[in-house]
C-alpha cells in the first residue's frame, strides 16, 4: 500500500495534490492543516473518506476508489496543549477511516494524526500518541493499522521509539527531514506508527509549497488470517467517550 503523508501548511499546498495522487500512484492520502470545507469530494482517482470538521485547520483522508471503501470514520480531540486552548486552532488532532480492502475482503485502518505544535511539552505529545493508538484499537480491536502525518518530534526519537515499542508498535522514520524550515527545528517532524503491518520504506518527496515535506509510506498487510478478514455480521463500533462517529462518506 501506498499512502501519501502532508501537512499542507495552512492549505497553501493543495494545489499540489492531484497531481501527487496521480504521479505516485497512491492508495491513501492523509492531510494535516487542510482547510477540510475546501477539499473537493474526487481528488484525481482518489475520494474523500472522511474530514474533520471542528478544526479550524483540519485533517483528511482520501482513498483509491477503485480497490478500497470507507467502512467507518471517528475524530477525536486528544489531550489539549496550552496554545489549543488559547488559539483553539485544532479541535480534532485524530481521523481515524476502517477501509475494506475491495480485491482481499480484509480490513485495516489508516489515520491522519497531528499533535500538539512545539510549544507543549514532548510528554503531551507522547500521551497523545498513546491515546491516539487506544482510539484507533476501539475503532477495530486487532485489526493492522497505520498512522501517519506530523509528530511534531523533532528531537529524543529514540526514546519515544522505545516507548512505542514496549506499547506494541512500530516507528517508521523516513530517509531525510521533513521540516527544515527553523535552524534549530530541523528534523523528521512526519512519520509514521503502526501495528501488525510492514513497513517497506518512508520516503520524504521534494519540498513543494508547503514547509513540510510529504512522506510516502509503504507497507504491507501481515500474512491473510481468519481475525483479518471482513465478517458481514460484525457490528459498528458505537463508542462517543472521546469523540465522534459517523459512518463514511
Amino acid at each position: 500500500m501506498r499512502t501519501l503523508s502532508y501537512n499542507l501548511e495552512k492549505h497553501k499546498a493543495s494545489g499540489e495534490l492531484v497531481e501527487l495522487a496521480e504521479a505516485l500512484d497512491l492508495d491513501f492520502l492523509c492531510l494535516q492543516e487542510a482547510d477540510t470545507l475546501a477539499l473537493p469530494d474526487e481528488l484525481g482517482p482518489m475520494h474523500l473518506a472522511d474530514a474533520t470538521q471542528r478544526n479550524r485547520l483540519g485533517l483528511a483522508i482520501y482513498h483509491r476508489r477503485d480497490r478500497f471503501e470507507a467502512q467507518a470514520s471517528q475524530a477525536f480531540a486528544l489531550k489539549k496543549s496550552l496554545h489549543d486552548r488559547v488559539a483553539r486552532p485544532a479541535a480534532e488532532r485524530l481521523l481515524a477511516s476502517r477501509m475494506l480492502d475491495t480485491d482481499s475482503g480484509r480490513e485495516f485502518i489508516v489515520a491522519s494524526f497531528h499533535a500538539a505544535p512545539l510549544t507543549a511539552l514532548n510528554s503531551l505529545r507522547r500521551a497523545q500518541i498513546a491515546a491516539a493508538h487506544a482510539q484507533i484499537e476501539e475503532l477495530g480491536p486487532e485489526l493492522p493499522h497505520l498512522m501517519v502525518g506530523d509528530y511534531n518530534y523533532p528531537l529524543f526519537k529514540n526514546s519515544l521509539s522505545n516507548r512505542i515499542a514496549k506499547s506494541g508498535y512500530d516507528l517508521s522514520l523516513s530517509d531525510s527531514l521533513t521540516y527544515t524550515r527553523y535552524k534549530f527545528f530541523r528534523g523528521h517532524f512526519d512519520f509514521a506508527t503502526s501495528a501488525r503491518l510492514s513497513i517497506d520504506s518512508v520516503t520524504t518527496l521534494p519540498q513543494g509549497a508547503s514547509d513540510h515535506m510529504a512522506i510516502l509510506v509503504t507497507s504491507k498487510l501481515p500474512e491473510s488470517n481468519e481475525q483479518h478478514v471482513i465478517r458481514a455480521a460484525r457490528p459498528q463500533p458505537r463508542g462517543r467517550a472521546n469523540g465522534w462517529f459517523r459512518s463514511a462518506r
